[in-house]
């Protein structure tokens, strides 16, 4: 199993309107790839020395090839999405494999 992580830190002025389009259209276009079985969207406990707010949304997947799909036939079109935002936030991504789940 693969997690594939978004660690995104969002200005202030924008952030209920931007949190509002993550869980109504954002996530839930991310889930109707059928490419994630769930997602997880966390905030960071932390003040950041830069400001804004940051959330980790984690998207589970079976495979590394599942994941390679979604980069070359998603991934464009989703990312493109968020651009009335563009500007306003910093997103990190990482990819995670599970080793144990108890």
């Amino acid at each position: 199993m693969y997690i594939y992580n978004v660690t995104i830190n969002v200005e202030n002025d924008i952030h209920q309107k931007w949190l509002d389009w993550m869980k109504t259209i954002h996530i839930p276009a991310m889930l109707a790839t059928n490419k994630f079985s769930k997602a997880l969207m966390t905030k960071v406990m932390v003040e950041e020395q830069m400001g804004g707010i940051t959330y980790s949304v984690q998207y589970t997947t079976d495979t590394k090839q599942t994941l390679e799909k979604y980069y070359t036939q998603d991934a464009p079109t989703l990312r493109a999405q968020g651009k009335a935002f563009e500007g306003k936030y910093i997103a990190f991504r990482t990819e995670l494999e599970v080793i144990c789940e108890q």
